[in-house]
């Protein structure tokens, strides 16, 4: 393997690795945001339930997850170019952010894809 190779799968390698660590971070804060957010609503709706601060947190939970998903972007578009792979699949690893459960779904296969390329 030349340098020029080692040096680019070692780039591949550290994108991978930014990747997994945001895709976890973000898909467990919108599985997080999901969860509570239902509890608001069925709350509300089933109750009459209303506690300002459950609200105050909810809020905060959505805008972490909301600065979260931009650096999660970041991370996405960053392999992205390094495996110079279709747009469409750069749409796919951006809807893993917004889909829950699907983020973590998308970064095992991804990240299975990746290795298996750089092995060959």
């Amino acid at each position: 393997m030349s340098d020029a190779t080692q040096a680019r799968a070692g780039k591949i390698r550290g994108a991978l690795k930014r990747y997994q660590v945001m895709a976890i971070i973000t898909s467990s804060f919108l599985l997080l945001l999901t969860i509570v957010t239902l509890v608001k609503y069925i709350g509300d709706w089933a109750f009459d339930w209303v506690n300002e601060g459950f609200l105050s947190v909810a809020l905060t939970i959505g805008i972490v997850h909301g600065w979260i998903y931009v650096v999660y972007l970041l991370s996405c578009l960053d392999l992205w170019t390094k495996m110079k792979w279709s747009f469409g699949r750069l749409v796919y690893m951006a809807l893993g952010g917004v889909i829950p459960v699907l983020g973590f779904f998308v970064e095992a296969k991804l990240a299975r894809e990746v290795k298996n390329g750089l092995e060959s």
